[in-house]
């Protein structure tokens, strides 16, 4: 996003503002096709649950990964106006319901829908043989995180060497087992995670046949990197590795799917924020910004990532710390970014902001979520001249 267009935008809508360029979001499915065309991408909208980046997703061709009852009616109102057969369709191809532990209401509510769903533990089994028995299942296996910005092999995942005991646990219970799943963690640059998870599922796929069960699918999960900075490989690097170990071991008829979230979306979006306070604290300069932790930059908690942050006026830089606008100390956005000597009232912006921050937004201490405006949102080139905004809701 150009700094005059963000700067247009500011004047006509105010801050903390968050710029969502969809122009950006379709450049990065391609991207992700181009370079895993084997592989079906379903957008993990828990990433950034907005329904307008799912609509142009959706428009450009994406599945979808959901992991909430929320999550599948963003996606499932998009698919509204289609035929009966034609939404039963869509839903079973294109939609992967990817929480290995789902609530018995939630169940109940996806059991008409007939979904692919994930599991890994006997009681899951149970819950959805009786509650969701039209569900078709993947299993999710454990694999290692080494090196993942975010570990999630703690929480979820089944040991391989308890594997085929669990598909064959479904299928005593009347499910039928579609595949396996897996994640490497997000923000995985270490591609020996995907190298390792593969070769096991693969194992996982030659046991489970020998004892009569044919699995149909591999998906492959997330963890694919956003550019933050120079030390993340290039996507194609990895993709090149990922292909030749899914086409040495998974040959054709077997699908592919992933669950790409950040990859899609943090690129896509930019935040500005106002500068509403300023001081000297043990000789440092400190800015004070109306967005913060518990706002746009909640990934610096929830995400463990670093934002960094820019000025549009140019100047010599001198070391600052930036914080956010509630009394919480926590509110702590960086302690160490290369900024000029700035007024109050002038403006800082930070890039590749669109994977899990506003999408844990808060309202503490009174402060709203920043608005969103959604610019070059048509698939034809046209641009949104001024943009169009999404007020926070109400919570």
């Amino acid at each position: 996003m150009d700094q005059r267009t963000l700067q247009k935008l500011v004047k006509a809508y105010g801050t903390p503002l968050v710029v969502v360029d969809h122009n950006v979001l379709r450049q990065n499915y391609e991207t992700f096709r181009k370079y895993l065309p084997r592989v079906q991408c379903y957008f993990a909208v828990k990433a950034n649950s907005d329904p307008a980046i799912a609509r142009t997703f959706y428009e450009a061709g994406s599945s979808f990964d959901v992991a909430s009852m929320a999550e599948f009616h963003t996606v499932n109102d998009l698919i509204k106006g289609l035929t009966e057969k034609e939404q039963q369709d869509f839903i079973w191809d294109k939609i992967i319901y990817a929480n290995p532990i789902k609530a018995i209401e939630t169940l109940r509510e996806l059991d008409p829908y007939k979904p692919l769903v994930t599991y890994d533990n006997h009681e899951e089994v149970k819950k959805i043989a009786k509650h969701a028995p039209h569900s078709g299942l993947a299993l999710r296996l454990r694999v290692p995180n080494v090196g993942s910005m975010v570990e999630l092999s703690s929480k979820f995942g089944a040991l391989p060497s308890e594997a085929v005991d669990l598909i064959t646990f479904a299928h005593n219970n009347g499910l039928t087992v579609e595949g396996l799943s897996f994640h490497v963690g997000s923000q995985c640059t270490n591609a020996e995670n995907y190298i390792h998870a593969i070769r096991t599922s693969a194992e996982v796929f030659a046991e489970a046949k020998s004892r009569g069960f044919e699995l149909k699918l591999l998906d492959i999960g997330g963890g694919f990197p956003a550019s933050y900075d120079e030390t993340v490989p290039a996507f194609r690097t990895l993709a090149k590795t990922i292909n030749a170990e899914l086409d040495r071991l998974f040959p054709a008829p077997i699908e592919i799917l992933a669950e790409p979230g950040r990859f899609l979306v943090a690129s896509a979006v930019t935040s500005v924020a106002k500068i509403i306070g300023k001081a000297v604290r043990n000789g440092k300069l400190c800015y004070y910004i109306d967005d913060g932790v518990y706002h746009t930059f909640s990934g610096v908690i929830f995400d463990h990532c670093t934002y960094h942050l820019k000025s549009f006026k140019p100047g010599p830089a001198q070391t600052c710390s930036v914080f956010g606008p509630t009394c919480d100390a926590l509110d702590t956005i960086s302690l160490n970014e290369q900024l000029p000597d700035l007024e109050l009232g002038e403006y800082l912006f930070s890039e590749n902001i669109g994977a899990y921050s506003s999408a844990s937004s808060t309202y503490f201490n009174g402060f709203p979520p920043a608005k969103v405006v959604h610019v070059n949102q048509a698939a034809d080139g046209r641009t949104d001249a001024a943009g169009d905004v999404s007020e926070p809701a109400a919570s």
